[in-house]
């Protein structure tokens, strides 16, 4: 899928460089380069892909991490279509979670059925033996409550989903056994720790709009194939110069308008761009450093917004010992396990399984003797057939900054895309996309900053993007 040729001559002169090759600086790229923009890429990483990339680790291609996407990430799902690269993601007919309690040593599943909303997970709810009759029956209310709410208030922002869940009658059970399952999953925090704001976005748009906004989409193969191989592939044919290893040291006014971007391209190399336009996709430290005097009101909030780790535990058996493309956990410190055999190639036999952990500051610096002593165990409590398996390799991945942390009052601290120097943009999950630190909530941010410069530049908008995501 490439922009027409016609269409990238309808803007001459037109120059913009994004800064920063992840999904947020590859969405802006391609949006504008579609729109005839003339558009330089650079990452300071070898690698497109931000941190939703792979690498090898012997003959296995490994991703640092589990991502997931859900059906109702449409904008994610336009960035697949755009790269090319839907045939290798899997997207679920009908959402259906596997949740194994090893205090019961049970199996209950969160699923749902072709009705409406909320009917949709009722006969899954009244079935989840991991609650209580009388828990099972307040969920219903507090999902009423949350659906009442309005997304647009500021004021939910400063108040905790944990304090406003237990208000609401949830017992600690039920949201260990509910709302941390799937909250601590998508906003990489536990309620008692999440803004009420993100919180109700996340189950509102994910459980209580559509009957299938919750179903779950992965990827089956390696993501670096998908966001750096076909990413890459996509912004070359759209015409996007992409320079890699090249860091963006500083930003200025050029004098006769415009943008000088000044980069490092390697051990003592520097190099220089003009552009009309700059979109910094980068973290919010990274983008708060290279930002002009005045770029922003209040730039020390960028600053202010904390970061949150993720932790993935890998394990090989030399036999298959998960059954199911992945499970949650209860009553463990294991979160969810995920089958990595197909997509990391590993051959020969056996079975290679990923623990996701978020919300784990914790955990993050421990050593890996000290993981693989705590995991294994509580793998084989999780997963029986793990008791008679033998291990053959066990490794770990962490991202000590994988997201922004969704605490209360984040919503506050985060920027739009528009800052006050003319022509210069802010893309990345951190902005104020209205969602969590996802994949979706990068790729939004990257449509809106390219939206945002397009406009300025009188240039045309497609708002069927901005409208699908």
């Amino acid at each position: 899928m490439t922009a027409p040729q016609a269409l990238r001559e309808q803007a001459p002169g037109r120059t913009a460089v994004v800064v920063g090759g992840g999904l947020a600086g590859v969405t802006a790229a391609l949006r504008l380069a579609d729109a005839g923009v003339s558009v330089t890429l650079t990452e300071a990483r070898p690698r497109l892909g931000g941190l939703a990339f792979s690498f090898k680790r012997g003959d296995l291609t490994v991703d640092n991490g589990q991502h997931v996407f859900l059906r109702c990430c449409t904008a994610y799902q336009w960035f697949l279509d755009r790269i090319d690269a839907r045939d290798l993601v899997h997207l679920q007919d009908r959402l259906d979670v596997p949740v194994y309690d090893v205090a019961s040593g049970r199996t209950g599943r969160l699923s749902r059925a072709g009705l409406p909303v909320p009917l949709h997970l009722a006969a899954s709810l009244a079935r989840y033996p991991h609650m209580s009759l009388r828990e099972r029956a307040s969920v219903g209310r507090a999902a009423l409550a949350l659906r009442g709410l309005d997304l647009a208030d500021p004021a939910l922002d400063d108040i905790d989903f944990g304090s406003w869940l237990a208000a609401r009658g949830q017992s600690a059970r039920t949201i260990e056994a509910l709302w941390d399952l799937v909250g601590v999953a998508t906003l990489n925090a536990t309620a008692a720790h999440s803004s009420l704001a993100l919180a109700a976005m996340v189950f509102k748009t994910g459980l209580l709009t559509d009957p299938g906004a919750s179903d779950i989409g992965w990827a089956k193969a390696p993501l670096g194939e998908l966001h750096d191989g076909r990413g890459r592939t996509a912004l070359d044919k759209a015409g996007v110069t992409t320079m890699l290893r090249t860091r963006a040291t500083a930003l200025r006014p050029a004098p006769g308008g415009g943008w000088q971007v000044e980069l490092e391209t390697g051990p003592g190399r520097c190099a220089e761009l003009a552009a009309d336009t700059v979109v910094l996709a980068v973290p919010q430290r990274e983008a708060h450093g290279l930002l002009p005097e005045g770029a922003v009101q209040h730039p020390e909030k960028l600053l202010q917004i904390g970061t949150a780790p993720i932790l993935n535990v890998h394990v090989i058996y030399d036999r298959k010992v998960l059954h199911e493309p992945f499970v949650a956990a209860l009553g463990s410190p294991v979160q969810w396990v995920f089958d990595r055999t197909e997509s990391s190639g590993l051959t020969g036999g056996g079975q290679y399984v990923a623990v996701s952990q978020s919300a784990v500051e914790d955990e993050i610096d421990l050593p890996v003797a000290v993981l693989r002593d705590r995991y294994l165990p509580e793998l084989e409590r999780v997963l029986p057939d793990a008791r008679g398996a033998a291990v053959r390799e066990v490794f770990v991945t962490r991202e000590r900054t994988a997201t922004f942390a969704p605490a209360p009052g984040v919503g506050a601290l985060r920027p739009g895309p528009v800052t006050r120097a003319p022509g210069l943009y802010l893309a990345g999950a951190w902005t104020a996309t209205g969602w969590p630190a996802t994949m979706e909530g990068a790729v939004r941010s990257g449509l809106h900053a390219s939206a945002e410069a397009l406009s300025a530049l009188g240039m045309p908008v497609d708002n069927g993007v901005l409208e699908a995501a």
